[in-house]
């Protein structure tokens, strides 16, 4: 609309033609995409599965490892338990994967276990919520791209020195495809975990066929084994330990239910979808590694992954389809961290909006995704990385604590909300933060399985946190709390923000009684009286503030100021010790304990803007100095001049 067709109106809209401006971002991440093209970078089932599910699929490379890391201490035997464990481990995963069913239609805008506790729970749970989900999904991106080198290593032990920095580097390149946008790190990911998903089939298929054909065999070669845990002997803590280590099998379960907004519509369909599909890989794979790796006698150790080792028995050597699951699996275990940057950026997105995180989360980039969330994850997980050297072991006892809490709020909350639906009326609704609240006839079925969903993952919890602390656990049972005492500072900085700018019981712009102009120089020039003029059109009351450290020079002033300086008074301060802010500090301090109710004290302050940016670098930043030092006093504002030197 023009500006000519809105007289008559206090409020004028127009519609701008502005466009960003081509540069290196442009060529690194892609053009920029406007607002309007949102609804087009929504994912179906294949790309949704490439995106969301890739860290589930990717746990299956390590959780059998973990298992047999743990029960290695009970040598040959610890072979019989690695199966059973596996079967424990996928029954869990069904009743997770049926309990977050019910969370995807009854959430359709996302947030996950944040947002079911939020409206369920209450806000200290839905922080503990938020502070665990991101723990997670920091984690996330550290072990799988830990684990994805490991597997580079297995094939080039000689690279294993140089691990830290080829992990970093491929977080570097997960961030910046992430960048690009959704739709097309989903595209640019979906045949590689498909093929993941075919080779890891093969695989399995192939080596059940050997095994029941009786021509398996052992695993020739294997890596000297470098881990024992405990001391020999059989005992429900320990089984408890590598059944706890296990269960990062199930991490990245809860994933669609945070993204569900990147799906197409049907939303709540196509991500429900998405869930069953990846559960069910998920599980199957999970049987077959781990039925098969015991019966190779597969060995844990960081030198040669227990999947390299399956694939190499079950391919008979190193061969073609060898070097194909080596390369499948550490594509997907490295895309695993595209979940993570998937998730992490949505969820902070939310978190901030509801003033637990700073705001500028919630801003899309040019790309319409979350950049300072994917910035900031990518730059956390690499000091994580850094810290514990890509070690797998090391970094998977920090891993469940917190997935499986947010697995237990989510379905504690969903069964709460299962009870309160169960008070209404039929036909009745109620808008609640997130979601409706409609009667439904099958709710105590609901309740019941997000009730029994809720008590198998919180016994979960418990037992990753007690078996794993000394491990390292207690490092996430410390970081939770701290994040959520880190989210209740930033909620009440913003909540005391806002009751401090709330035009409620506002009585209105008081008049300014008076303007004082003070004007700091260091010379009288064309600058100097650029910012008179300037100054001028604010008050008459203006005082030029000089700073003698040279009397010759503050002289020279003086002579100039009477002759250019308009009659105006001009304060020479001296400085013996030749400072030169601490005195004009001195000086603005003095008047602004002068000041009268209502008066505005205002800086102007004259500056040099030359052709070149680095030129910049030869002056002093006066105004910039200023503005930090008097920020928080009340009533001063500090304003530049500038003067174009071309």
């Amino acid at each position: 609309m023009n500006i000519e067709d809105q007289t008559g109106t206090t409020v004028l809209r127009r519609e701008t033609e502005a466009k960003p401006k081509k540069s290196w971002r442009t060529w690194l991440i892609g053009r920029p995409l406007p607002t309007a093209d949102a609804p087009h970078q929504t994912i179906g089932v294949l790309i949704g599965l490439a995106v969301f599910a890739s860290d589930a699929l990717s746990s299956t490379a390590y959780a059998t490892q973990e298992m047999l890391v743990i029960l290695m201490v009970l040598g040959e035997r610890a072979y019989d338990y690695v199966f059973p464990l596996a079967v424990g481990i996928v029954i869990l995963l069904g009743i997770v994967t049926l309990s977050y069913e019910q969370t995807v239609p009854a959430y359709p805008n996302g947030g996950g276990a944040y947002t079911v506790s939020r409206d369920n729970l209450g806000v200290l749970p839905s922080k503990i919520a938020a502070s665990a989900l991101l723990t997670d999904y920091i984690l996330t991106v550290s072990v799988s791209i830990s684990s994805g080198v490991a597997q580079i290593v297995s094939a080039v032990p000689d690279l294993f020195p140089y691990r830290v920095w080829i992990a970093v580097g491929f977080i570097a390149f997960i961030m910046v495809m992430n960048l690009r946008g959704v739709k097309e790190s989903g595209r640019a990911f979906a045949i590689p975990t498909y093929f993941f998903v075919i080779m890891m089939y093969l695989t399995v298929v192939v080596g059940l066929i050997r095994y029941f054909g009786g021509n398996l065999g052992l695993v020739e070669n294997p890596p000297p084994l470098e881990v024992f845990h405990g001391t020999v002997g059989v005992g429900i803590f320990l089984i408890l330990r590598a059944f706890s280590s296990g269960t990062a099998a199930l991490t990245g379960i809860e994933a669609i239910s945070n993204g569900i907004p990147a799906f197409k519509e049907p939303r709540s369909k196509n991500a429900g979808t998405t869930l069953i599909i990846m559960s069910l890989i998920l599980g199957s794979l999970m049987l077959g590694i781990s039925f098969l790796s015991g019966h190779i006698r597969a060995v844990p150790s960081e030198a040669e992954t227990v999947i390299s080792q399956l694939a190499r028995t079950a391919f008979d050597g190193r061969g073609v389809f060898y070097g194909g699951v080596i390369i499948a699996t550490t594509v997907i275990l490295i895309m695993a961290a595209n979940t993570a940057f998937a998730d992490f950026p949505r969820l902070s997105a939310i978190a901030a909006s509801d003033g637990l995180l700073p705001r500028q989360l919630t801003y899309r980039g040019s790309r319409l995704v979350y950049s300072r969330g994917i910035i900031l994850l990518a730059l956390v997980s690499s000091l994580l990385i850094i810290v514990f050297q890509a070690s797998v072991t090391r970094l998977i006892p920090l891993y469940a604590v917190g997935v499986f809490l947010s697995f237990t709020l989510s379905q504690t909350g969903m069964a709460h909300r299962w009870w309160k639906i169960s008070k209404l009326k039929e036909g009745e609704e109620i808008k609640e933060h997130s979601s409706i609240l409609r009667y439904d006839p099958n709710w105590l079925i609901k309740l019941i399985i997000n009730g029994f969903g809720a008590v198998c993952t919180g016994i979960v919890m418990l037992v990753f946190a007690t078996t794993k602390f000394v491990d390292g656990a207690w490092v996430v049972i410390v970081i939770i709390p701290t994040l959520v005492f880190i989210f209740t500072g930033i909620e009440r900085h913003y909540r005391h923000l806002a009751s401090k700018l709330s035009l409620e019981n506002y009585g209105g712009l008081p008049q300014i009684a008076r303007h004082r102009v003070i004007i700091p120089i260091g010379g009288v020039h064309r600058g100097t009286l650029a910012a008179l003029r300037y100054a001028r059109t604010l008050s008459d009351d203006i005082t030029a503030v000089h700073v003698s450290i040279d009397p010759q020079e503050a002289e020279r002033v003086r002579t100039k100021w009477e002759t250019w300086g308009d009659g105006r008074r001009l304060v020479i301060l001296e400085s013996p010790y030749r400072l030169f802010i601490e005195p004009l500090l001195e000086y603005i301090e003095e008047i602004e304990a002068l000041r009268q109710p209502n008066e505005i004290i205002t800086i102007v302050v004259p500056e040099f803007v030359p052709r070149h940016w680095w030129a910049s670098l030869l002056h002093t930043q006066t105004a910039l100095t200023l503005r930090m030092a008097l920020l928080f006093h009340k009533d001063i504002v500090i304003t530049s001049v500038p003067y174009q030197v071309d």
